[in-house]
């Protein structure tokens, strides 16, 4: 009995394992390039974001110094609580933009740098508004000094503050790009790597499995090899024992007939003188007339026996003769119609085929007498080039013929046929149906009797039938 997993659990298994390795590889990849795109996405979307904010801070200011210019240039001097008020909203709208602002790279030093952002556009406030709560009828005047003394250079160092915010998130950005493109580059090397680790694992898996496979197959193969041997140690075994079952049948018939058919003969002609003695003496006629019939009978009994068991017609004259003998004895025990059809059957058979086709109809004409309550019967014997037909039919009740039925209704008749046919290499035919009959056909290969050894050349019967018996009792 094979152990461990069977041919195709070892396959699966080995599929199984393959195909894990190449999940494991593909989900592990997959999962490597999604994080890398989602931390180049992110890294891109801080960029843009503190770019812009920084770009908003950067347009309130001049927004705020193009306010205090025009402030100090216009000469309705009523308009300047209005020019105030939209320096505040510029204000609010650059402080609004520094506290949303987070820089890519969250160091110190660029913490130090937005809180001097911060620092600087207050101070640029301040200065603005301290500029716009001096004397307005002084503005035309000192318009232009108050500009390049007081605001612009609180504006260049707003705008200066803001060009290096600028630049440092460039100069991350770029260092974060390249940063994330030698990931890339490391986890196609990774990818590469983890591919050929695969590729090496799944051939390694196969070459286990096709291993595995193949000692189960020289195992299965070795089974098969045995169990064919086994089964024709069985066949030849068989045929032996069907061997030694006709040669025991041939002695006792032949014994039955010699030596008990002709005690009774003896017998008989013995109670026909003392009956003839006692009529002479005057003594009462058919005084033995009783003796006589029975043992009349018993000889008949001991003849149909003998030809029961093996008909000496089937050895002196053939398959033909002992077939027609045999058919008339069983027509009139059961009261049945048998005819025998024969087309070139002139030919001498060899003697086990011959013997193999009388069991094979008289097995099946069994069958008839005891299953199918049948009126009449036909069996019809057809020699071919290379085989035999043995056909066997009636007009009885018939049965379910497929094969699972017909496997549970098989008798001791059908399983004997079967083997004989199976012995010799034959083929067996079934056909039945219910209210329909039953037919048997047996095709048998044949040869004539000249093509096999004279009996001078062979072991004889007894030798060989004596020799079986001694394989089969295993001494």
């Amino acid at each position: 009995m094979l152990a461990g997993p069977t041919i195709r659990a070892a396959l699966f298994l080995g599929f199984a394992l393959i195909c894990a390795t190449w999940l494991f590889a593909g989900y592990y990849f997959t999962r490597r390039m999604a994080d890398l795109e989602t931390r180049a996405a992110s890294i891109s979307e801080r960029y843009m974001l503190s770019q812009e904010l920084l770009t908003t801070v950067r347009s309130q200011v001049l927004v705020g110094s193009v306010y205090v210019r025009d402030a100090l240039l216009d000469s309705d001097r009523g308009n300047a609580e209005e020019y105030r008020a939209k320096l505040e909203e510029a204000y609010r709208a650059a402080d609004q933009a520094l506290q949303h602002y987070v820089p890519i790279v969250d160091t110190q030093t660029e913490r130090d740098r937005v809180a001097r952002l911060r620092a600087d556009i207050d101070d640029f406030r301040h200065t603005v508004l301290d500029v716009l709560a001096t004397d307005s009828s002084r503005w035309p005047i000192e318009a232009r000094t108050l500009l390049r003394h007081q605001i612009m250079p609180k504006r260049e160092s707003v705008i200066r503050v803001t060009d290096e915010a600028q630049a440092l998130n460039r100069s991350a950005f770029v260092e974060q790009e390249n940063e994330i493109a030698s990931l890339y580059r490391a986890t196609q090397r990774w990818l590469w790597g983890t591919f050929g680790a695969a590729v090496f694992v799944s051939l390694g898996i196969a070459l286990l499995a096709a291993t595995y496979v193949g000692r189960l197959e020289d195992r299965v193969q070795s089974q098969r090899v045995k169990e064919a041997e086994n089964a024709r140690d069985l066949q030849r075994l068989s045929m032996k024992l069907i061997s030694v079952q006709e040669e025991e049948r041939r002695v006792i018939a032949r014994e039955l007939h010699d030596e008990v058919g002709q005690a009774l003969t003896a017998i008989k002609v013995e109670l026909a003188v003392a009956q003839r003695a006692i009529d002479a003496a005057g003594g009462p006629a058919h005084v033995l007339q009783d003796a006589r019939s029975i043992s009349e009978g018993v000889l008949h009994t001991v003849r149909d026996l003998s030809h029961l068991l093996h008909p000496a017609l089937l050895d002196d004259l053939g398959l033909i003769a002992a077939v027609e003998s045999y058919l008339k004895g069983f027509g009139k025990r059961h009261g049945l119609r048998v005819d025998l059809l024969q087309e070139r059957m002139d030919q001498r058979l060899q003697q086990e085929t011959e013997a193999a086709a009388f069991r094979i109809v008289q097995e099946a004409l069994t069958n008839v007498a005891r299953h199918a309550h049948a009126t009449s019967c036909r069996v019809y014997l057809q020699r071919l080039i290379h085989t035999v037909l043995v056909t066997v039919e009636d007009d009885g009740i018939g049965f379910d013929a497929s094969p699972n039925v017909a496997n549970l209704r098989a008798g001791l008749g059908l399983i004997g046929i079967r083997e004989r046919v199976a012995l010799l290499g034959g083929t067996l035919r079934l056909e039945s149906a219910p209210g329909k009959g039953t037919r048997i056909t047996v095709e048998l290969p044949a040869r004539s009797r000249a093509a096999v050894p004279e009996p001078g050349e062979a072991e004889p019967a007894g030798q060989v039938a004596h020799a079986a018996v001694h394989e089969v009792l295993g001494g």
